[in-house]
């Protein structure tokens, strides 16, 4: 009976404890959930942290566990889109100044059609012998030509369609990084101006931040903004990769009292762009109206475009040489046709226009052939976001790569697809206060000069593996494209640069 009783007891007391136990394990879980949740909301450095405290710890447990459960459970590196996981990965280590280095082989697919690789020289530069890149300048014929050391620069994105966090973050970056802002089509905004950077406006189809009431050009507020010392030069833009032959497109929203004053529209309402400029229906008048800014200014002007039917641009080039070459625009901007950070009607996204794959060789020839090349700089923007990517629109011929979700990864964006319905989770592209708290400045703002700081590193690191001290002098021979029949021919073969015409 004793042994029962004793049995009996016992168990009562394990019980007991293990009920004490259980209650002591869920205060401990409850009291670490409140310092976490605490500790989350009161940091900056995480965006995703500080805007979904505690259940965002769990994506980096979830990234992490994917580098060795993806095969089973996820897409492979190279199989998302529009930028894969090996492309993303690259720019948030450069951003954080992590390692950049893989190791166990390359899992790019080096067989495929349209492949780039760089061919290698046998005796490379030392490290030593690497030069500066020299000035490019650009507006040889303004009253303040603008010469930027740089090649490679944010490219457009409004204030609205980012937050204002971003755009701040992005104009101290450019200020750290040395390259320069491009302003998009909204306006120049306080936080454009916050770093001191350079700035290109640009000027869309609305005429944003440079309209009167009734969406007409400006001329003084024109002149006004090209007095300012930041404002490098302007862009007149015709189209964009996210939706050639359509306006820009921001949602009411999104619309509110700061950004309606500073585009000079209705708070709430849709901000829907014409699809052309009302001025311009042809190429003389588009020459015409860029002597205009670029008179109002004295600032380097030029154009922005997706290119469709290559013909127009041989109809630009006839009517640049009739008038001289003082007429030609300052710099071209050639977009991709495969999408953007804007929002954009799929079918405009998906099947419109020429990706700058195709269209920048024949861009760069035709100015070579009518001897306009060194006139009228080039400056490419289209998913670059690598520097394989920049290494080859410099060896095809760009002057300037420009990158905008390249730099939008470095601010912490995890393409969540989200940037037009004002819910972006890592507070770049929404205006909600609550997840623009998460992005501070002061530390996403060196993000975006180290992204920029170790993208011109790897360019180097190519050019010098092609045989050349700065990456200026890559040229077509240093790079080499996969054939359909898995073998690979030189981009001076496949692209032979046409001798300049007679004038």
């Amino acid at each position: 009976m004793s042994s029962k009783v004793f049995s009996t007891d016992s168990l009562l007391i394990l019980a007991q404890w293990l009920a004490a136990a259980f209650v002591l394990v869920i205060i401990g879980l409850v009291v670490s959930v409140g310092i976490m949740y605490v500790v989350d909301r009161t940091q900056n450095r995480h965006t995703i942290r500080h805007n979904y405290p505690v259940i965002g710890r769990f994506r980096y447990m979830f990234e992490r566990m994917g580098e060795f459960m993806r095969q089973y459970f996820f897409a492979m590196d190279r199989e998302e889109m529009p930028f894969n996981r090996a492309q993303r990965s690259w720019v948030y280590r450069a951003a954080k100044n992590a390692d950049r280095n893989v190791a166990f082989g390359s899992t790019r697919d080096l067989s495929r059609t349209g492949t780039i690789i760089f061919s290698n020289a046998p005796y490379p530069p030392m490290a030593e012998q690497a030069t500066s890149p020299e000035p490019i300048t650009i507006g040889p014929y303004c009253e303040t030509p603008y010469s930027p050391v740089s090649y490679f620069h944010i490219s457009g994105m409004s204030y609205g369609a980012l937050s204002p966090v971003a755009v701040k973050s992005l104009s101290q970056g450019a200020a750290k990084a040395g390259c320069w802002l491009n302003t998009g089509e909204g306006g120049l905004s306080p936080y454009h101006l916050m770093g001191h950077c350079d700035i290109v406006f640009q000027m869309g189809t609305a005429k944003f931040g440079v309209r009167d009431k009734e969406g007409r050009l400006d001329e003084d507020r024109l002149a006004e903004l090209g007095r300012h010392d930041n404002v490098k030069m302007f862009e007149i833009k015709l189209s964009q990769g996210a939706k050639p032959g359509k306006g820009g497109i921001l949602p009411g929203i999104k619309v509110n009292s700061e950004i309606a004053r500073i585009r000079g529209i209705v708070e709430g309402e849709d901000a829907i762009s014409p699809n052309r400029h009302p001025e311009i229906s042809n190429n003389e008048e588009l020459l015409d109206f860029i002597e205009k800014v670029r008179k109002i200014t004295g600032k380097p002007t030029g154009f922005k475009f997706v290119m469709g039917d290559p013909s127009w641009i041989d109809e630009l080039i006839d009517c640049i040489l009739t008038r001289g070459e003082e007429a030609a625009p300052d710099f071209i901007t050639l977009d991709s046709a495969d999408g953007g950070t804007g929002a954009a009607p799929q079918p405009l996204m998906d099947y419109v226009g020429l990706r700058v794959t195709e269209s920048l060789p024949i861009l760069i020839d035709k100015l070579t052939e009518a001897g306009l090349h060194e006139r009228v700089r080039v400056i490419v923007s289209g998913k670059m976001i690598t520097p394989a990517d920049v290494a080859w629109a410099i060896a095809i011929g760009a002057d300037f790569v420009t990158s905008a979700r390249g730099f939008m990864f470095s601010l912490g964006c995890i393409q969540a697809m989200q940037c037009n319905k004002n819910t972006c989770p890592t507070g770049v592209t929404t205006d909600d206060p609550k997840l623009m708290r998460g992005l501070d400045p002061e530390n996403k703002s060196v993000r975006a000069a180290n992204y920029h700081k170790y993208m011109e590193y790897g360019v180097n690191i190519i050019a010098h593996s092609c045989g050349v001290t700065d990456p200026r002098r890559l040229n077509r021979r240093h790079a080499r494209v996969i054939k359909p029949d898995g073998e690979s021919i030189s981009l001076a073969e496949r692209y032979p640069l046409p001798p300049a015409r007679r004038r």
